[in-house]
């Protein structure tokens, strides 16, 4: 019959104990995960945005004008219209031809009183929400017949109006740049108003 032997330690054993203490001693709280790469995925691939930041977005590029041109103006507003310039690319695709289609009202021209109640009435027919831009100086303060018994002095005193481009007539340019800072204004439109 053998004898067994004691079991002594070697050196190696102990060093291989401390490790496991240390281990054990540096695992009381959980080791965090490495997930740098989940972060460079949600920030490629996750766009984080307000319901009425998106909704004002959607809004913003699908505004659909009906035309008003009363005079000279028009001529201008048709020209943005044309390829050269294009204000489809703006989400204004087409001028409706019925008011309950639109949500912008292009008032471009001198407006008289005898006008003015058709101008109101195809503003009460648009469906809300709706914005009126109006173009030219005597749309805006009645520009060189102000002072005529006909002619509206401005046409915020017949609709609200959102933007005023001025010129007799303005450019092309300045109704794109009308259009734009309405783009601001619609995006700005909260949803729930107080």
């Amino acid at each position: 019959m053998e004898i067994e032997k004691p079991y002594v330690s070697s050196e190696l054993d102990k060093t291989e104990g401390a490790e496991i203490e240390a281990l054990i001693a540096a695992s009381k709280e959980p080791y965090p995960d490495p997930v740098s790469w989940l972060d460079e995925e949600i920030q490629r691939n996750v766009l984080l945005a307000s319901t009425e930041h998106i909704i004002g977005w959607a809004k913003r590029f699908s505004v659909w004008p009906v035309a008003m041109g009363l005079a000279c103006c028009a001529f201008e507003m048709i020209g943005a219209a044309a390829s050269r310039f294009d204000f489809s690319r703006f989400g204004m695709e087409v001028f409706r031809a019925s008011p309950r289609q639109a949500d912008l009202m292009l008032v471009a021209g001198t407006l008289t009183w005898k006008m003015a109640p058709a101008l109101k009435r195809i503003y009460d027919q648009m469906a809300e929400p709706k914005w009126v831009l109006a173009m030219g100086a005597c749309t805006i303060s009645g520009g060189c017949f102000r002072g005529s018994y006909s002619v509206v002095p401005g046409l915020n005193l017949i609709v609200p109006v959102d933007v005023y481009v001025p010129g007799c007539p303005p450019r092309p340019e300045g109704l794109i740049y009308g259009f734009m800072e309405l783009h601001r204004k619609v995006a700005k439109d909260k949803l729930i108003k107080k």
